[in-house]
């Protein structure tokens, strides 16, 4: 859907068919332009899509397959970050050979990595657990196994498990490039992680164990504005979206009411932060595929 810089639709058309891909999920934008489209299933991969049209959706095998949930870029190196959708999901990032690093990069071939966080378990899933935690990459020997989910074998490792001592995330969600570092929410246990590039360590931001009656629940896609504020949008909790500032203030922006069956997906902000874009996923239908309402919420909500 575009928009002018009043925030009135001018226009509207599909960038991705559905006779190419299936059940697609958050996503993400890149620097040089283009949009990745997630898919999320055992055999997902990921597409990179043209906004404007006119280039045709491209598949990025390289980037793996697995339950695909969001992409960021960071814009220094064009490297790029993924979460995965599993109860024990990875996440993961790829090292394009040819970076290109100032415009496009060529994503025809490259290593998919995942992260190890290098402390055990139950520390990293203790409620009171916030780091920051060293971290580490680990390569993905085969991003593209062979899966059948009719065999009750799988004819290849899923790309999640192939190494086992990288780090198993609750359910990857929403992810979200800023200033050096990325922020992703994992559904399992309500948490907002932030993982920094340059000293590759991780920690806790948000944790709704730290709160006897959390306002954030269902925590899922994210967004964050230029002044540092981490806007989430929850799938289930009271369908909010909400801010977590810098000194770890939560201010609820907008609350979806009489949709109970349904989540709220894709926040998105105009360039100048006078409008809010979101989408309610199944609307007041509640079913997978029907109903879905876009919304635009007027602000200023930051200065640009």
């Amino acid at each position: 859907i575009r928009f002018d810089a009043q925030g009135e639709i001018v226009d509207a058309y599909n960038i991705l068919p559905g006779a190419l891909t299936q059940l697609n999920c958050a996503g993400g934008v890149s620097p040089w332009g283009t949009w990745f489209s997630c898919e999320e299933h055992d055999l997902g991969v990921v597409w990179e899509c043209d906004p404007t049209g006119a280039e045709l959706p491209q598949r990025l095998l390289p980037l793996g397959n697995y339950a695909h949930e969001a992409a960021a870029v960071d814009p220094h190196t064009n490297i790029i970050y993924l979460t995965e959708d599993e109860s024990d999901g990875r996440f993961y990032r790829f090292i394009p050979d040819q970076p290109n690093v100032g415009t496009r990069p060529d994503l025809s071939s490259g290593r998919l990595q995942a992260l190890q966080v290098l402390i055990d378990e139950e520390t990293l899933n203790a409620p009171a657990g916030r780091g920051p935690w060293p971290a580490v990459w680990q390569d993905i020997p085969n991003p593209n196994p062979v899966l059948v989910p009719e065999l009750p074998i799988p004819l290849d490792t899923p790309t999640r498990l192939q190494v086992p001592e990288t780090t198993a995330f609750r359910g990857g969600e929403g992810l979200w490039y800023h200033e050096g570092g990325l922020f992703f929410t994992t559904k399992g246990d309500n948490r907002v992680w932030h993982y920094d590039i340059a000293t590759q360590l991780i920690d806790v931001v948000y944790d709704d164990n730290a709160f006897a009656e959390p306002m954030l629940t269902g925590v899922d896609n994210v967004v964050v504005t230029p002044g540092g504020d981490i806007v989430v949008a929850e799938d289930g909790g009271d369908l909010q979206v909400v801010a977590i500032s810098p000194d770890g203030n939560l201010q609820p922006l907008v609350q979806v009411v009489g949709q109970d069956e349904s989540e709220i997906t894709g926040p998105a902000f105009s360039p100048d932060g006078k409008h809010l874009y979101f989408s309610s996923q199944r609307g007041t239908q509640g079913q997978p595929g029907m109903g879905g309402i876009t919304y635009a919420v007027t602000g200023p909500f930051f200065n640009a």
